[in-house]
């Protein structure tokens, strides 16, 4: 078996192409791109496009990509696989139609073995993203996700996920029970064999067309938030003694459970779930997203005590999953954002009527089922995945769904509904549809999996339970309703209650840290997003606990404060104009508020060693934070913070302008993508005070794009500078093919210049 990614040396064009599809086109003044691509980040923000999806273009593109197969393998059976395409994708090879995917985050394999020929092959891809108001966030346009060429022979296991699913049914501190579900595509010999490291620790051998393989492992390292050990599962096809197909898997041994009175549990013990829900983009680079990017993100979200993703509110790019399950991260595993009933598009301001009515519950019907089951499938393996979401804030009353008992009903996000919109309407879907499409999707995915629970998260779980839709719901998600907990647990105790999605105030945390029963929440959100924007000219969400660039925010670091046992501090400083920020620079005796995250119990502020008293966060805060209005003066601002016998620290510094700019070309992993933060320092090596232009290049690379954080900037993506917020901004750099080394140059206003050179391996 052989496997490649073709994520190079695609070609490209713009718009609508004649013949495009066929094999002999003359493609030679295309534009060469590598995958993930997103076209849309390529082009200049127009209030003309929609606010939901970020002020983007959408459009038509073409993508061709050539590759070649020796006689052997084209006798081989083939397989194509896309990681997801935005969207209404149609795929041909070698002139031959194979097929369309509508929804943009599904990944779909085609078998081109009736197609492939010695010598050159041709794939054609044609992406379809028609409107820009088909979203309520930030989708991209085009090939957002790598692909993969994969060559087998026969019999093989069957590709998709369906082929392979690996089961912990039983695992303790002495033994794990393994089962491994398989399909082949004809009669062979299938053999399993899991390995710690070199060491195989367990093996199986089954034979058929497919079954299930069992074995045990003595002393399991179980898989958990704080020790995410994976083995590596070989598995192998023969016919009579010539292997035919090999995969491998990245597997964890460990049990989860969820309970209606106690809630979450992993491997036994309970756990709190410390989450957040993530959308797929990354500022300057779109849906296009590396995965060395999230591997940054992700790492600072843990150092901020997350142990826990929601993928809002689609499936994932597979990269995302598998770095859960390599870093720790407990993950609710999300299908849709809606099903039959088309939801609002916001596209000249949220909440702004009125909305357009474009997206995926056109196509729902038709692809539901193959989309979902796709979905499951491909991530069964995965040991972050806990449990499976079909759909998020599905039941908003009066929209489109109606119930005689919910007139009058405002949902989460249709705050500027004329009041016309929001009685009941019979000639409106029936919300009771609702608890028959749910119980479908339900019973889809326990077909795929049922070793895990489903949920969904709910906007308006009154509703939900008045039409039957919480009773096909094994968990049952709450979307910012943790006033309904304890009556809903006391009301129906044998309910599973999880906070789905919740906001940020000290309060949504109590009510998961002081009730059992509740196994956790996810904030919305770990990350600012593009779309769902408040109007021209923020052209993004800033809802996230780190900016677009993937910088901590002050909200990071109350959520640090509530979340992580270490003592903790952090200081922030806001003066007139309002912006909460990490330095101390204000005009002098300008009144300035300031604010200590922290999980210690008394603090005190000190500015140049003067006092400006001692409080305590249970008294004078919340209990994460405490504030102090006090006047600006140049110098050191100083917290000694104090819980029992643990002292610690944080402080702020005036800055002086920019002398310096360095580059930090710190790696995330080893798959040859890199980011540089770029920072503006002053004559003492110190964040440099105030902001100006940075201006990038780079030798033996490409720029990727630049962002600094900034939901409001206008400055098109495909430009090589950016203003600095805070003092930086961050560049994305992609090696040249065959380069042994790249430099980077960041400038700065007045001439402050620096580079910095990599050695690649």
């Amino acid at each position: 078996m052989r496997e490649r990614s073709l994520d190079r040396d695609w070609l490209f064009r713009y718009g609508e192409i004649e013949n495009a599809d066929y094999a002999g086109y003359d493609d030679r003044s295309w534009r060469v791109v590598t995958l993930p691509h997103d076209w849309a980040v390529e082009n200049e923000f127009s209030r003309d496009c929609s606010s939901g999806t970020g002020y983007l273009p959408a459009g038509v593109g073409w993508y061709r990509r050539h590759f070649t197969l020796t006689e052997a393998e084209a006798r081989q059976c083939a397989f194509l696989t896309f990681g997801g395409v935005y969207c209404n994708s149609r795929v041909y090879v070698n002139s031959n139609y194979l097929g369309k995917r509508p929804y943009g985050y599904s990944t779909f394999t085609y078998e081109i073995t009736d197609f492939i020929r010695p010598g050159d092959n041709v794939i054609s891809v044609k992406v379809e993203h028609t409107h820009t108001a088909d979203s309520r966030w930030y989708t991209g346009s085009g090939i957002t996700r790598g692909v993969t060429l994969t060559v087998t022979g026969r019999p093989h296991f069957l590709r998709g996920g369906a082929g392979l699913f690996f089961r912990t049914p039983a695992v303790t501190a002495e033994t794990a029970e393994i089962a491994v579900d398989f399909a082949l595509s004809g009669e062979g010999t299938a053999t399993f064999a899991l390995y710690d490291g070199d060491v195989c620790v367990g093996k199986a051998t089954a034979k058929g067309a497919g079954g299930t393989a069992s074995f045990c492992v003595q002393k399991p390292r179980l898989w958990s938030v704080e020790d995410p050990y994976l083995y590596t599962l070989r598995a192998t096809v023969k016919k009579g003694r010539a292997v035919t197909d090999e995969q491998t898997l990245r597997v964890g041994l460990r049990t989860m459970t969820f309970t209606a009175d106690r809630g979450f549990f992993l491997n036994g013990k309970p756990l709190k779930l410390k989450g957040v829900c993530l959308h797929h983009d990354a500022g300057a680079l779109g849906a296009a997203v590396p995965k060395e990017v999230w591997a940054r993100r992700l790492a600072i979200l843990k150092e901020g005590g997350c142990n826990a993703v929601r993928t809002s509110h689609n499936p994932p790019d597979p990269d995302l999953l598998d770095l859960c399950d390599e870093h720790g991260f407990v993950v609710m595993d999300e299908a849709f954002d809606e099903w039959e009933g088309c939801k609002n598009k916001w596209w000249h301001g949220h909440n702004v009527y009125p909305p357009k009515h474009h997206g995926y519950s056109t196509d729902f019907p038709a692809w539901h089922e193959r989309d979902l089951t796709d979905f499951v499938l491909r991530d069964r393996n995965h040991p972050c995945v806990a449990l499976w979401s079909i759909g998020n804030e599905i039941d908003y009353p009066n929209d489109p769904y109606v119930h005689p008992d919910f007139t009058g009903v405002r949902g989460n996000n249709d705050a500027g509904k004329p009041d016309q919109e929001r009685v009941y309407d019979k000639d409106k879907p029936d919300a009771r549809r609702l608890a028959t499409v749910g119980k479908e999707l339900a019973a889809i995915v326990h077909r795929c999996d049922p070793t895990r629970p489903v949920t969904a998260a709910l906007a308006f779980p009154e509703m939900s339970e008045a039409i039957g839709l919480t009773d096909v719901l094994d968990v049952v998600g709450y979307n910012y309703r943790e006033n309904l907990y304890a009556g809903d647990h006391e009301r129906v105790p044998q309910r599973i209650l999880l906070g789905s999605e919740n906001g940020h105030g000290a309060d949504a945390w109590r009510a998961v840290r002081d009730n059992e029963y509740i196994g956790g929440q996810f904030l919305w959100t770990g990350v600012d997003y593009l779309g769902e924007a408040a109007g021209w000219p923020v052209r993004a969400s800033g809802a996230g606990l780190l900016d677009l660039a993937g910088f901590p925010k002050p909200r990071y670091y109350y959520h640090k404060a509530m979340w992580c046992d270490k003592l903790t501090a952090a200081l922030t400083a806001t003066g007139q104009d309002g912006r909460e920020t990490f330095g101390w620079n204000f005009a002098e005796k300008e009144e300035v508020t300031v604010v200590l995250y922290t999980n210690a119990d008394e603090a005190e502020l000190f500015l140049n060693g003067e006092s400006f008293g001692a409080k305590r966060t249970a008294r004078d805060g919340d209990g994460y934070r405490v504030e102090w209005r006090i006047p600006f003066a140049e110098g050191h601002l100083r917290a000694v913070c104090r819980r029992g016998n643990e002292h610690t620290s944080a402080g702020l510094t005036t800055a002086g302008p920019a002398a310096a700019v360095s580059i930090d070309l710190t790696k995330y992993s080893d798959d040859g993508f890199y980011q540089a933060v770029i920072e503006l320092q002053d004559r003492n090596g110190r964040p440099a005070a105030g902001a100006c232009e940075i201006a990038v290049g780079a030798d033996g690379a490409q720029l990727c794009g630049i962002e600094n954080g900034d939901i409001a900037d206008l400055t098109p993506y495909y430009r090589s500078l950016r203003r600095t917020v805070g003092g930086r901004v961050i560049a994305y750099l992609r090696p040249d093919e065959g380069a042994t080394a790249f430099t980077v140059t960041a400038e700065a206003e007045k001439n402050v210049v620096t580079t910095a050179t990599v050695q690649l391996p």
